[in-house]
């Protein structure tokens, strides 16, 4: 018998590698399964224990300690990803919904006795998500419990929620920081420039900016004149919040934060005495001192000698379970979460097809008599966007009423899909808009050239092998992509001045890829009405002329191996296997992959998208 040959033997093993890694990983995995599993029955205590002893104390706060990102709708994390996420805190993500009805179960509640804000493991919640939480915890001070923050540091984002409380506590140790708004961006031209990349870029809407990184070595003054208009609304409706909860002058904020290292040297740099004299704390508290208060505030302390405390969302699920309901009318919220980019995609990505299953799966059920479509996207691939807006229609077509509402962002492809809906609800500070359109794809001739790399053949026709990314890019089809663009801007122009009742040269002037807050769009006629995701359902069940229903909130299909892995990272945030290190070693060039990534989801290369609205 014959010896393999050398390309047989190292393909050969090179399968064989690719055979071993494989189930490397998988048994890697299946540990990983084997020690969750183990935490849960470690921990179950902490888990559901549906006994109403457990659950209600006699008295008790209500303990809000998000851990890792304030979400409309949790992100499928892969298995694999769990492996390699190095732990990181934002694996971990809490519904907003369930920080809502926690608050609003508990103003009811008279084993309830106090509202607690700890915020030191929450990662963000943001501006629009706040002003949704603002109506439940006014619901709950209405009753007179008291409400308390307490924390370590205050980071900006969880300042201005816990500023809603009636008494803001911080360690000693501790401080708040606080720094404005902003809107900055990495620039690759010169790196291109280098590596004899060319980026082809085509856009329509002069201030659709998505692809400046590209071309462009810093910020155009236009792009800065756009990004300031809507970063100085929502700073002006942050400072707005704390100012109003604090009791302060209008203006003072803004003025704290630009003298904060005069103020600093004032307090030998001693934050925590800083935020104090500035009255953004109440005052400083070591962890045992606030212990001994809140026992005095709840009236009662557990076993280990801990004020008395409910975490909310065991204290949420077990209070839904309470809830009986024999209503039969539904109003049904689907969730839109994500970039939108073609095909089926895991919750936490919008997949132009799964995202319209669940849209025309929801209206096939009879209870349902109105949909509401939350939107938390700044856009993506164009085609898919258009199966999505397809499949709004088809709810309409029914005589349903649709309603948008649109969370922090609803921008560009995520104000596209948004358009057709009866009616369109944002926050005040939601970042919409970015009516625009821009195609961008890169070519590498000349880094091939630099190579010693050759490109040439024959084709039948101008057109072939002109889409090839080692070939420069002809004229005939940069002129043909620069077509195709207008083509779909004119077309969403069209779409959003039918939707909104306007006229296409009035919505043309405020589209041009112009990025906006809820407050001002609201203005300018691109949203109907400001308001939360509960206002938005409450307009649905009206227009459906709805007086008792209940709210349904449709759920991704997901595997029973998929949902018990979910469950897993819920409880306990992702488990790294590898440590920290490998994540660690390719941070520094996410952001730019990530961008590259975007360019190819598209079939034909063509995006509404907003980068701006990635900032915050």
């Amino acid at each position: 018998m014959s010896r393999p040959g050398v390309l047989r033997r190292f393909f050969g093993g090179f399968w064989a590698a690719l055979t071993w890694l494989r189930e490397m990983v998988s048994n890697l995995i299946f540990l990983l399964i084997l020690v969750a599993v183990a935490m849960l029955f470690a921990g179950a205590s902490k888990l559901d224990v549906p006994t109403k002893a457990a659950v209600h104390p006699p008295k008790a706060a209500l303990l809000l300690e998000p851990w890792g990102d304030v979400v409309d709708q949790k992100t499928y994390v892969p298995p694999v990803e769990l492996l390699f996420s190095g732990g990181e805190m934002q694996m971990r993500e809490v519904l907003l919904r369930d920080m809502i009805e926690s608050i609003e179960f508990a103003a009811v509640d008279d084993s309830i006795t106090a509202l607690v804000f700890k915020l030191d493991n929450m990662s963000s919640l943001g501006i629009s998500k706040t002003q949704e939480l603002l109506d439940a915890v006014e619901v709950f001070r209405a009753t007179g419990k008291p409400i308390v923050a307490m924390g370590d540091y205050y980071s900006q984002d969880q300042y201005l929620f816990a500023s809603l409380a009636d008494d803001v506590f911080v360690h000693p140790a501790g401080g708040v920081i606080l720094e404005g708004y902003g809107n900055y961006r990495q620039y690759y031209r010169d790196a291109l420039e280098k590596l004899a990349v060319n980026m082809h870029v085509f856009r329509a809407g002069k201030h659709k900016s998505y692809a400046e990184p590209f071309v462009r070595d810093d910020m155009s003054e236009n792009e800065k004149m756009v990004s300031g208009k809507w970063l100085e609304s929502l700073w002006s409706q942050y400072t707005y919040l704390v100012e109003k909860n604090r009791d302060f002058e209008r203006g003072a904020l803004t003025d704290y934060v630009n003298q904060q290292d005069v103020l600093l040297e004032a307090q030998n740099g001693n934050m925590a005495k800083m935020a104090l004299e500035a009255g953004l704390v109440d005052e400083l508290m070591y962890r045992s001192a606030f212990n001994a208060y809140m026992i005095d505030v709840v009236g009662a302390e557990n076993d280990d000698g801990d004020y008395e405390r409910v975490n909310f969302e065991r204290y949420v699920r077990h209070k839904r379970a309470e809830r009986e309901s024999w209503v039969e009318d539904r109003v049904v919220v689907v969730t839109a979460v994500g970039e939108i980019v073609p095909g089926e995609q895991p919750p936490g990505v919008i997949g132009g097809d799964s995202l319209a299953a669940e849209i025309r799966g929801a209206i096939q059920d009879d209870q349902v008599k109105a949909l509401v479509l939350r939107v938390d996207s700044g856009g993506g691939s164009v085609f898919a966007s258009e199966v999505i807006r397809q499949a709004m229609l088809d709810v309409k077509a029914r005589g349903l009423p649709l309603v948008v509402s649109m969370g922090r962002v609803a921008a560009s492809g995520g104000y596209y899909i948004s358009t057709d809906a009866d009616e369109v609800w944002a926050t005040p500070s939601t970042l919409t808009g970015s009516i625009g359109v821009f195609a961008a794809f890169p070519t590498v001739e000349d880094l091939l050239a630099k190579l010693g790399v050759s490109t040439d053949g024959v084709g039948t026709t101008e057109l072939a092998g002109t889409l090839r990314v080692d070939r420069p890019l002809s004229a005939k089809v940069a002129k043909m992509a620069q077509s195709s663009v207008d083509y779909i801007y004119r077309d969403f122009v069209s779409i959003v001045a039918e939707g909104q009742g306007m006229s296409y040269e009035a919505v043309d002037a405020v589209a041009q890829g112009r990025v906006w807050s809820g407050f001002d769009a609201h203005e300018v006629g691109l949203v109907d009405k400001l308001g939360t995701l509960s206002d938005a359902i409450a307009s649905a069940a009206a227009l459906a002329e709805l007086d008792d229903y209940e709210v349904y909130y449709q759920q991704p299909d997901l595997s029973p191996a998929d949902r018990f892995m979910q469950e897993i990272v819920d409880e306990f945030g992702a488990v790294a296997l590898l440590g920290d290190w490998l994540p660690a070693l390719a941070a520094p060039v996410r952001a730019a992959v990530k961008q590259f990534q975007v360019l190819n989801k598209d079939p034909g290369h063509m995006y509404m998208r907003c980068e701006d609205c990635q900032a915050l």
